[in-house]
């Protein structure tokens, strides 16, 4: 099972589309982005530049505990890892300040 995030302007104009596996959800969770990311309607989060600030204090702090303190969160079936979570986090929070009006949508 995947998380699908996107941004949009409008159905024809998909401007940032990523994804990683769902077994990095407690990793999101340690690190404070899990709502922004698989569930922002449950921050009534509904643009871009509602989640940059949530999703620049996780990137803190993931970089600043290190992958030391993260790999106890690291999925057991060897799916998902510290790095690639770090990579997506990164890649989605530049997609957003970049595109700070575009819609958010995410898919599981």
């Amino acid at each position: 099972m995947n998380l699908d995030f996107g941004l949009y302007y409008d159905e024809d104009d998909n401007v940032f589309a990523a994804n990683i596996t769902h077994n990095l959800g407690r990793m999101a969770k340690e690190c404070g982005v899990y709502l922004a990311l698989w569930r922002p309607e449950e921050l009534l989060a509904t643009h871009a530049r509602h989640i940059t600030d949530i999703l620049e204090a996780g990137l803190a702090r993931l970089e600043d505990g290190g992958a030391l303190s993260y790999v106890e969160f690291s999925p057991k079936n060897g799916w998902g890892d510290y790095g690639s979570f770090v990579d997506f986090v990164r890649k989605v929070l530049d997609a957003c300040k970049n595109n700070p009006n575009a819609k958010i949508h995410t898919w599981i």
